[in-house]
């Protein structure tokens, strides 16, 4: 039986003036002082990471810019394929609004670990649950196209918590509970016609030789 391997990476950190927003789907660069403070992060990933692999990324610049900064710290360039639907969630009138005045507008009780229910959807945007049902179809794709080979999947903590909700059967809410951390790697597999998660959000713990 053929056994694909997923890894996905989220993103690096996008700059203060960013993180002092909801930004959601907004297209925000990248830190560039965690860019330089993160070189372990950066060579643990390029070590960590399967030789060959095809490599996605989303329409959003800050994941095709971690992909650049894991090739310069030693992993060989790829090709990057680009994967819309596979971008963050797409917070709607309420991107750009600031955490504060985002809460305000929330017509349900936030999830506990994470800023806004699974079933909130924003004006002129799309709930986490319907990101749910728009990453799987990707996932499923990617992994019939690749049968028996290594993808990683450069992308947003969002998008990498719908994977996980479609590998493991979750509902949205329940996979709002994970943690998926700033260069982490969330590890699925697909075996036949099931998935199996090998691991979610895994760091680095111990130096790269340079």
């Amino acid at each position: 039986m053929t056994n694909t391997r997923i890894f996905l990476v989220r993103h690096a950190l996008v700059e203060p003036s960013a993180r002092a927003l909801i930004y959601g789907s907004m297209d925000v660069p990248l830190c560039d002082l965690a860019l330089q403070q993160e070189a372990l992060s950066y060579r643990w990933l390029a070590a960590r990471l399967p030789a060959g692999a095809r490599w996605v990324v989303t329409s959003l610049s800050r994941t095709r810019a971690t992909a650049a900064a894991i090739f310069a710290a030693g992993y060989p360039e790829a090709p990057l394929q680009t994967e819309p639907d596979l971008a963050e969630q797409h917070l709607g009138e309420w991107q750009g609004l600031s955490h504060e005045a985002f809460a305000e507008k929330l017509r349900h009780p936030p999830h506990p670990f994470w800023p806004h229910g699974a079933d909130e959807k924003p004006p002129g945007g799309e709930s986490f649950s319907e990101m749910v049902e728009r990453v799987a179809p990707v996932l499923e794709r990617l992994a019939a196209e690749t049968p028996g080979g290594d993808i990683v999947i450069v992308a947003h903590g969002g998008s990498i918590r719908a994977a996980i909700a479609h590998a493991m059967g979750l509902t949205p809410h329940q996979a709002l509970i994970f943690s998926i951390k700033n260069l982490s790697l969330t590890r699925l597999e697909k075996q036949g016609a099931d998935w199996r998660v090998a691991a979610v959000n895994e760091e680095p713990f111990t130096p790269v030789a340079a």
